[in-house]
């Protein structure tokens, strides 16, 4: 499935019109308060937000699972989708591969194929979190953490592998997620477990080339409700400072208890310079994956504030961020579904270029509570969809991705090609 650029264009020259009248009101009303409209919309085009390899298929419940027909069936069907998607939004020129799910069977095809598409490997990711088939340990008890070193070091294994699987695509940095944790009291010796897995990353981190970044994340809970080994941005903090300086801390938006301020944990991991980067979605309750900035766009916008701020006054030299989308798709189309997180990313990241700072920043230090909401409430309340629009439309993508997608029934295109009764390796 590729999407001709003809199409596109033929598509963005019948909403050319409507779209040029609400650009150049905004483009007006942010002239008047002394905004560059043209540099918002470059550094939007500069924007890429990784897809991973494991979201172009319907996900489910622990109940079921329901197929959307089309769905990618291997690793070179996966970076079509994501091509089809980059093709429409030029804002997804990354793929992130989980292995063992999406291992290459021709490394040199696989990478030809994404740079047929225009897209790179993002990080890898490592899975320790369910047992594969053939494996000698189980981690039903634990990977890097385990009591028996016989399995901590099949985990240790398995990464380094990942990485060198990275190494042959063009990757330069690994996500290491554990679900390593407990459900019951006492079923640990917290102290033991978290010096094993120090031990254990520390292990595969001393084994990275020296231009590769490793990224630590965390989650309070799930699989496991009593404890996580890694449970939060402390623990993390402190796994990335004892391995060394190419380690960080990545923040996956529904790893939080609920009503955790995200953006306050954004600022200080930015001060500190261990902010590696982020894996977007959203939540009600927990770590639901829903589409981005759906449920909590306020706190997304919140979250970019601090982050434009941080990229503009970074002393500690914070390494530039690698963006990524993990998100599940059960009731929606996964492609349509991606897209609309990716508009949800760029617009909260062009209303934050909005924020006054300095405007801001002398409210703060005046302690005028008010007018601290003021100036942050007014940027998120201006529409900034034409500037996201007009980013795409520069770059080569459709003004309106998902009436494209609608429009050009992409999806039915897929169903014939693959089939209505294929279901999304990885899942």
């Amino acid at each position: 499935m590729v999407i001709n650029q003809s199409d596109i264009e033929a598509w963005n020259e019948r909403n050319l019109s409507y779209h040029k009248e609400k650009l150049g009101c905004l483009d007006r009303q942010l002239d008047k308060l002394g905004k560059d409209a043209t540099d918002i919309v470059d550094r939007l085009q500069k924007f890429q937000v990784a897809i991973p390899s494991w979201a172009l298929g319907v996900g489910g419940t622990r109940f079921g699972r329901y197929s959307i027909g089309g769905e990618p069936a291997n690793l070179e069907e996966k970076i079509d989708d994501v091509g089809v998607i980059h093709a429409l939004t030029q804002s997804a020129g990354a793929i992130s591969l989980h292995i063992p799910w999406d291992i290459p069977k021709d490394t040199n095809a696989i990478k030809q194929r994404a740079s047929d598409h225009g897209l790179v490997f993002d990080a890898v990711n490592s899975n320790t979190f369910q047992d594969q088939q053939h494996q000698k340990h189980s981690y039903k008890f634990g990977s890097l953490c385990h009591t028996d070193k016989a399995v901590r070091q099949q985990a240790i294994d398995h990464n380094l592998e990942v990485v060198e699987i990275g190494k042959a695509l063009g990757s330069k940095s690994i996500t290491v997620w554990l679900a390593d944790g407990t459900s019951f009291p006492g079923q640990h010796n917290f102290r033991k477990a978290h010096q094993h897995t120090q031990n254990s990353l520390r292990e595969i981190y001393q084994a990275l080339p020296d231009d590769w970044r490793m990224f630590i994340e965390y989650k309070p809970y799930e699989p496991y409700f009593y404890s996580m080994v890694i449970p939060d941005w402390g623990t993390s903090l402190s796994m990335a400072e004892a391995c060394g300086k190419n380690a960080y801390t990545l923040v996956d938006l529904g790893h939080h208890l609920p009503n955790t301020n995200i953006e306050q944990i954004v600022a200080v991991m930015m001060m500190k310079g261990k902010l590696g980067g982020f894996h977007f979605n959203d939540s009600k309750y927990g770590d639901d994956d829903l589409t981005v900035g759906n449920i909590k766009p306020y706190q997304l916008f919140l979250i970019f504030n601090e982050l434009v701020y941080g990229m503009k006054n970074n002393e500690s030299n914070n390494t530039p961020l690698a963006w990524m989308i993990d998100a599940s798709h059960n009731l929606k189309d996964p492609l349509e579904d991606l897209m609309q997180s990716l508009e949800a990313i760029l617009i909260a990241y062009a209303q934050a270029m909005l924020v006054d700072s300095v405007a801001l920043e002398k409210v703060q230090m005046e302690n005028d509570v008010t007018y601290c909401q003021e100036i942050l409430q007014d940027a998120f309340r201006t529409d900034v969809r034409p500037l996201v629009a007009e980013a795409r439309k520069l770059s080569g993508g459709a003004l309106n991705p998902i009436g494209f997608y609608r429009k050009n029934g992409v999806r039915q295109q897929l169903i014939q090609e693959r089939g209505k009764d294929v279901k999304a390796t990885g899942l």
